[in-house]
């Protein structure tokens, strides 16, 4: 009885195998593994050699991982991307594995504030030196660059809030002069409107999070690579760190990209004629890059496909309660941080403590607005009131 009661026992423990001729589904099977199991010694051993998209911890991803990744690589003609936990750690994973202690780090003075901070309190305790520039100007960013030390310029076109268009082609050539890497933050645009290396970018990121998961229920990032070098160069870090991502985040991603085209032309769209509507009707200052007016609006024509659904609405001296007190009468949009799912959000934004060196007025709001999958009726009516109430309180 215990002789049977063993072999009962490992029964429970080794699964049998199961074919599975005949079986083609749609969906992308959820790989979950922590161990990896070698067909024999001398593979364990040589288990480095796999390289950055072969498998030997579950850390390092399973075929759910490699097949988003893949999927983000091909829309990129990318050599190579990683999966990593949000859009912040792609770009502060990135920044570790390419800086060292001396090196000078330029940084886009609209990008994501959360990379400024990581960037002066992390990097600056490790001796990099970092220094913002206007990515409006590329005299500006030419002047502060210093062939041989800096290693690395990253941008985010359009910028955090304010929207303005970067010149990826120009930055990418004076960068490249100087010796240093070039890094975009593409999540507005996604690889469907733009793709940065192929203007010359070295390192995208993007944040999942937005339009890739599109339902507002995931969180994760991705670092899409130029060339395998650096790929096997951010994976060493992710290694050594211990970041790794769940595969049940990665099918949500793999099913928002399923529908991802539909939603970003359909929000993309919707931005656009509000962009429009509200500039004719209210007068406030629009922030939206499909704009005419726009004063980068001729490098989104030429560097871009599209909009998406994220603009943002400048309110100047207009005193924070009527603001606040027009957007709680909000019917369809909510009030939340983070962008690019279902719902229309809007929030509002004060940004003159995030900028270094593009000046912005202390008195001024600006209302972010990420249109969603509602109908566009309700969202304008939501978007008349508001504006019409803000009209009332706006210094004569």
């Amino acid at each position: 009885m215990i002789k049977n009661h063993r072999l009962t026992d490992t029964l429970c423990v080794i699964t049998p195998e199961t074919p599975t001729d005949g079986f083609a589904g749609l969906s992308v099977p959820v790989y979950r593994a922590s161990t990896i199991v070698y067909p024999d010694a001398a593979s364990y051993r040589d288990r480095a050699s796999r390289g950055p998209d072969g498998y030997s911890y579950g850390l390092s991803g399973t075929p759910t991982t490699r097949t988003l990744e893949r999927q983000l690589s091909v829309l990129h003609d990318a050599a190579g991307t990683l999966i990593v936990p949000s859009g912040q750690a792609a770009i502060s994973i990135t920044m570790l594995s390419v800086l060292r202690a001396g090196d000078h780090l330029l940084i886009a003075d609209n990008v994501y504030p959360p990379i400024k901070d990581f960037a002066q309190e992390n990097l600056g305790n490790l001796g990099i030196e970092i220094e913002f520039f206007d990515p409006r100007k590329i005299s500006d960013l030419s002047k502060r660059l210093r062939p041989g030390q800096s290693k690395l310029v990253w941008i985010e076109s359009p910028g955090s809030t304010t929207m303005e268009v970067t010149d990826i082609v120009e930055v990418s050539s004076h960068a490249k002069a100087a010796g240093a890497l070039v890094g975009c933050d593409n999540t507005w645009a996604t690889g469907l409107l733009c793709k940065p290396l192929e203007l010359g970018v070295d390192i995208v990121a993007e944040a999942l999070t937005k339009y890739v998961g599109g339902h507002s229920d995931i969180l994760l990032g991705a670092i899409i690579l130029r060339d395998k070098e650096l790929q096997s160069r951010v994976r060493y870090t992710l290694s050594n760190l211990g970041v790794g991502v769940s595969p049940d985040e990665c099918s949500l991603a793999l099913r928002g990209m399923q529908t991802m085209a539909l939603r970003l032309r359909h929000v993309g769209e919707v931005s656009e004629r509000f962009a429009y509507q509200l500039t004719e009707d209210y007068g406030f200052p629009v922030l939206h890059p499909c704009l005419e007016s726009f004063a980068t609006h001729p490098l989104w024509q030429r560097d871009f496909k599209g909009s998406s659904g994220v603009f943002s609405v400048q309110l100047d001296n207009i005193p924070i309660e009527p603001i606040d007190q027009a957007l709680n009468e909000l019917k369809t949009f909510v009030i939340g941080n983070s962008w690019g799912g279902t719902r229309s959000i809007i929030a509002p934004m004060a940004i003159a403590s995030d900028r270094d060196v593009i000046s912005v007025d202390g008195n001024t709001t600006y209302l972010r607005i990420s249109i969603g999958l509602e109908n566009p009726d309700q969202l304008w009516e939501d978007l008349r009131e508001l504006f019409s109430a803000l009209r009332e309180t706006r210094p004569q």
